[in-house]
């Protein structure tokens, strides 16, 4: 049995912002509401969205643990009755976090189309576990493109990089269900894989026409729900990017590690690995070690762990040995 969770309202646009009070209206939304940001997404739109609803207001500064908790009994002092979420990756994951503690709905408002977290009914959030765990979808997400498109152009390119990398993870679930036995969803690993290829196919338009990019990650996020896991989105190349996590001082952001991780994936493959290298490399987004801006040690301690990663069986099968996970990187451009 899955259990399938999905967003009840999806408004994506210019000026989409102005629309937040409708939203709440047609979700029929009550009491007090709590606006999630950080210093940065606070001024970009956080405050607009704590003056249009007459919200109270969290502002994230402390550990990811700490806000949490800090978050958490603010919502109990107050009796607030939903969240809102006004961010990137963290903060939205630590909304979701905070929504699901407290038993109370959430909506997502993104300010940067950094990864498909916007969406999904999973959080990953650095220095907690390092893999995903299940909570909530967004009840309503508003997407002001306008708002995305002024993000800073590394945070794009690492969305892009996400949604590319749902290519070698609906690979990966396909194996599990044939070597393994593992349920897969056809329609969940369609919508995924449309999404990684409507973005590879649109790689140089993504600039001018971020809403295929929003779309993308959006649609990443409902094969998720539909799913009832993070298996459509989230294969051999996230157990790499997690393995980096937990190992790198200073890891990159979450879609840049999915991504260089899927070119080597698509390798193992046996599939088109360069069309993933030429698309990531088209978006601006990273494709070795250098760009990365992670010694190459580290590149090959994390393939050697990735398969220990979590259960979850992918193309790395029992594991790389050293001198294969050398080779591939090598083989594949990720280092020299």
């Amino acid at each position: 049995m899955k259990d399938i969770e999905l967003p009840r309202k999806v408004i994506v646009g210019e000026g989409a912002i102005e629309k937040i009070g409708d939203l709440v209206r047609e979700l029929a939304l009550v009491g007090n509401s709590l606006v999630i940001a950080d210093a940065n997404t606070a001024k970009i739109a956080g405050d607009r969205v704590k003056s249009d609803l007459g919200s109270e207001i969290y502002i994230l500064r402390r550990s990811i643990d700490r806000d949490i908790q800090f978050a958490i009994d603010l919502i109990k002092e107050k009796n607030i009755g939903y969240l809102v979420g006004v961010g990137g990756g963290t903060v939205i994951d630590i909304t979701k976090v905070c929504a699901y503690k407290t038993e109370i709905p959430f909506l997502s408002v993104p300010t940067a189309a950094s990864h498909d977290g916007i969406t999904s009914p999973q959080a990953s959030l650095k220095g907690r576990k390092p893999v995903s765990i299940r909570v909530h979808s967004a009840l309503g997400i508003l997407a002001d493109t306008e708002i995305i498109r002024k993000a800073p152009p590394r945070l794009t390119a690492a969305g892009c990089a996400d949604a590319i990398s749902n290519y070698t993870a609906v690979l990966d679930w396909k194996i599990a269900h044939e070597e393994k036995g593992e349920y897969y969803g056809d329609y969940a690993a369609s919508l995924s894989m449309m999404s990684a290829q409507i973005v590879m196919h649109n790689a140089e338009k993504i600039k001018d026409h971020i809403d295929i990019l929003v779309e993308a990650l959006i649609s990443s996020g409902v094969a998720m729900g539909i799913a009832g896991s993070s298996r459509p989105c989230s294969g051999s190349e996230h157990q790499f990017s997690h393995a980096l996590d937990l190992i790198c001082p200073k890891p990159a952001l979450h879609g840049e590690q999915c991504g260089v991780g899927a070119i080597m994936m698509a390798y193992l493959h046996g599939t088109d690995w360069e069309k993933v290298k030429n698309a990531l490399k088209t978006v601006g987004a990273p494709i070795n070690s250098r760009e990365l801006n992670i010694d190459d040690k580290y590149i090959i301690r994390a393939l050697m762990m990735a398969n220990k990663i979590r259960d979850r069986y992918t193309i790395l099968g029992d594991g790389l040995s050293r001198e294969d996970a050398v080779d591939l990187a090598r083989v594949t451009g990720v280092i020299k």
